[in-house]
């Protein structure tokens, strides 16, 4: 999760906000007024651990959105400003979690029932998957190859959970011997 958000953070030192990214319709404002907002939304779920208060990532999907828009409007050096303090606030929400707050569970915003543990793997998710969003220069190989096919199991994962069916190929390059065994869900 810090090797990760670390990435993210050094990907945005330089990068042109008003630039469209690799998400339709998003620029790279809006890509990080979202990992900004994700951060304060995973922060509320670690707090919900520590603490029994239920407290939601967001109210709705609409006020998520509304986060996003009002975000990505914000000038360059201050969505810069809030996307590191709300990093750090993270990280210091799951470290004070004692090991009785890391079983307790929460509600993701896909209204999923998880242990707090898996809040730092929620994060890895966003942080990873939104660096390669934020423009061509970033891809998936810069990352350790293990956690690639964890977040690739994940979204299909995901998506056949949801319902949404095989609706995406996968094409598995790089490998240095044999044959890559599939993942049992496949």
């Amino acid at each position: 999760m810090e090797e990760g958000t670390e990435r993210f953070l050094e990907a945005v030192d330089d990068r042109d906000f008003g630039a469209p990214s690799r998400l339709p319709g998003w620029s790279v404002a809006h890509v990080v007024a979202h990992v900004h907002y994700n951060a304060q939304a995973l922060t509320r779920l670690a707090r919900w651990a520590a603490t029994g208060v239920e407290s939601r990532m967001y109210d709705s999907p609409r006020q998520r959105a509304a986060e996003i828009e009002t975000g990505a409007r914000l000038p360059a050096r201050t969505l810069r400003e809030l996307v590191r303090s709300s990093a750090v606030e993270l990280e210091a929400a799951l470290a004070s979690l004692s090991d009785e707050n890391w079983r307790a569970e929460v509600v993701t915003a896909q209204g999923r029932t998880v242990p707090a543990t898996e809040i730092p793997w929620l994060r890895v998710r966003e942080v990873v998957v939104h660096t390669v969003d934020l423009d061509e220069r970033h891809t998936f190989d810069v990352f350790p190859e293990p956690l690639v096919e964890a977040l690739v199991s994940s979204a299909v994962r995901n998506r056949l959970t949801r319902g949404e069916g095989p609706v995406l190929a996968l094409l598995l390059t790089g490998r240095a011997t044999g044959d890559v065994p599939l993942p049992p869900w496949l």
